[in-house]
């Protein structure tokens, strides 16, 4: 493990207010995204994700006046996602200040959205999120995991660890894969699917959902992510990005 792993705190945001519950329920408001942005780039952060949470499933686009606030206040990439629909769009959260642009429900409904943002403004642009759970019931997928919608509110039945693979190929420049089973429980990411997904794709994995102690972050590390994001445990102050860092090395995890 030579490359540095990304500590990456994430601003869910709901009606432009930082919220965070538990599998994208029971939400609770965790601040401003202004004030918890900057607080996160002068803590150490090494990237800082905003996540429109209600966009895609009010079928709106991300709030572009909080995103160019939040980017004017911190010094770190910044990515934003939520509710992007095409390239003009994209276009949009670049010029407000964004130098990530996460996809995810329209590049499902439209693949090839992901190679046009990809050759139109370079892969590094461009983060695929994945919000994949474990099938239940009679239906499953051949991995087991299948992709969500709508901040997990809706199944697609489309294999999430193939749809990873597809993704990176048609030239998403990461994989955000966040595990919906995991989401704000603080028990762990979900290394299962870290391990199923790892060697699918050749771009950097950022592992989310589950995060609960320092421990968590250097295991998914181990597993093979290349950053590791989470929300609550720095929100609601269980852990400090510095502790997770000084974990990570103590680890023997390289860190920024």
């Amino acid at each position: 493990m030579g490359v540095a792993v990304r500590v990456i705190p994430c601003l869910d945001v709901a009606d432009g207010r930082v919220v965070k519950g538990v599998n994208f329920r029971g939400l609770r408001d965790a601040g401003d995204p202004v004030e918890l942005a900057r607080r996160y780039d002068a803590e150490g952060a090494d990237e800082i994700t905003f996540l429109d949470v209600s966009a895609s499933a009010e079928g709106r686009a991300t709030t572009l006046e909080v995103v160019a606030r939040t980017a004017e206040e911190v010094f770190v990439p910044l990515t934003v996602g939520g509710g992007v629909r095409g390239v003009e769009h994209v276009d949009q959260l670049l010029k407000a200040g964004a130098d990530k642009v996460g996809v995810n429900t329209a590049a499902i409904a439209r693949p090839e959205l992901i190679s046009e943002v990809a050759q139109r403004f370079g892969n590094q642009v461009l983060v695929l999120s994945v919000d994949a759970r474990r099938c239940t019931g009679p239906t499953r997928t051949p991995s087991g995991y299948e992709v969500t919608t709508h901040g997990g509110r809706r199944g697609t039945g489309i294999d999430a660890v193939a749809w990873a693979a597809r993704g990176a190929e048609l030239g998403a420049g990461e994989i955000l894969l966040n595990s919906m089973d995991a989401d704000g429980t603080t028990d762990g990411f979900d290394l299962q699917m870290i391990d199923d997904v790892r060697p699918r794709v050749a771009v950097p994995l950022i592992a989310s959902g589950g995060a609960g102690t320092p421990e968590h972050f250097a295991a998914a590390a181990r597993h093979g992510a290349d950053a590791v994001l989470a929300a609550s445990v720095f929100h609601f102050g269980t852990l400090s990005i510095a502790q997770v860092k000084e974990h990570l090395r103590a680890a023997g995890v390289p860190v920024r």
